[in-house]
């Protein structure tokens, strides 16, 4: 999906008030923050992290600010959850509860639902990740979404965004006067 045809779907998902919130929650979360539909699904009302300030959602360490008008549309969604109604669902703490007590909702169903809203989880997901790994070291979107370094580095090499002068650790002189101590493998 072309970046600008992935920031229009998330425009009109972000004004389709005539929409459920369920699935432009979701939809928001494929297309803004790259996330797998079997990794949503696994999201938890306490992966929102709302402090009064600003809004959070924990997909990796740090966890990941919320945009405005995303937030009134995830704590929309958060107040309003479906599927709640039985006895052994009241509790749920799934941000996508399923029609099961205890389960979240199936990933597959999530994916219909997007696909009624006209967004695909391979190719929109696929696109936000190119976007971010061209403005961010990869080692950094991997740990703000929760991803593996492997394949972030893989997708930023595809979109030719290598970050190669990017220093990820700290690099320090030696004392003056230190030389190495050799071994009898050297």
């Amino acid at each position: 999906m072309p970046p600008q045809e992935r920031i229009e779907l998330l425009g009109r998902i972000l004004t389709a008030a005539d929409q459920p919130l369920r699935s432009r929650a979701a939809a928001i979360i494929v297309l803004l923050y790259a996330q797998p539909l079997a990794r949503v699904v696994r999201l938890t009302i306490d992966d929102v992290i709302n402090d009064c300030e600003r809004v959070l959602l924990r997909l990796g360490d740090p966890p990941s600010p919320v945009p405005e008008p995303v937030t009134d549309i995830l704590l929309g969604w958060i107040e309003s959850r479906t599927n709640m109604n039985t006895a052994a669902n009241r509790d749920s703490h799934w941000l996508f509860p399923g029609r099961r007590a205890g389960q979240p909702m199936h990933p597959e169903t999530l994916g219909g639902l997007l696909k009624a809203l006209g967004v695909l989880n391979v190719p929109g997901r696929t696109s936000a990740m190119r976007q971010h790994v061209q403005q961010m070291p990869a080692p950094v979107v991997a740990d703000a979404l929760g991803y593996h370094y492997v394949t972030t580095t893989k997708l930023a090499a595809e979109a030719a965004a290598t970050w190669s002068r990017y220093v990820t650790t700290p690099r320090f002189r030696s004392p003056t006067g230190w030389t190495p101590s050799t071994t009898r493998d050297s």
